[in-house]
This record gives structure tokens, C-alpha cells and sequence, in this order.
């Protein structure tokens, strides 16, 4: 409800968001694989696995932007060797 109220009183306020983590993880992983590195080893990195759970990196494999950018068959080839979530 407070997100509801906030936006009547600043209809403008979603301008001036910060991006949101998932969102700066995946220009991470989009400019990481752009310099050369395998999507494998960038999801390897120290900075993706401090900020993420297993949980998150599984979404985070499911952002339209990470996907586009990289192409579903190069997303779907590391999706298959990650371990299921139990």
C-alpha cells in the first residue's frame, strides 16, 4: 500500500529509481560476455555469486534483456548445467 499512496504523490517518483540489482547483474553478465567471456565464467565470477543465491541466478537467467542480448540458446546451454533448486 505505501508503493500506492507514494505514487500519488509523486506520479514521476519510477524516473528517478535506481535500477533495481537484478537489473545491474545483468548488465554485468550483457557487458562481461560483450569483452569475450563465456556466460559459464562470468556466472563464475565472485561478483555475481556474493550478490546472488541460487534462486536469484536462476531468474536472473530469465531477464528478457540477458536473454536478448545473449541469445536464448546460449542462456538455455547453462541453464542445463546448473543444479536444480530442491
Amino acid at each position: 500500500m505505501g508503493r500506492f499512496s507514494q505514487f500519488f504523490r509523486n506520479p514521476l517518483a519510477f524516473l528517478f529509481e535506481r535500477p533495481s540489482q537484478e537489473d545491474r547483474l545483468a548488465a554485468y553478465v550483457i557487458r562481461e560476455h560483450d569483452r569475450g567471456r563465456s556466460l559459464e565464467d562470468v556466472l563464475n565470477d565472485r561478483y555475481i555469486l556474493n550478490r546472488t543465491t541460487p534462486q536469484q541466478l536462476r531468474r536472473l537467467l530469465e531477464n528478457p534483456d540477458l536473454v536478448r542480448a545473449l541469445g536464448n540458446d546460449t542462456i538455455e546451454s547453462v541453464r542445463t548445467m546448473m543444479p536444480s533448486s530442491s
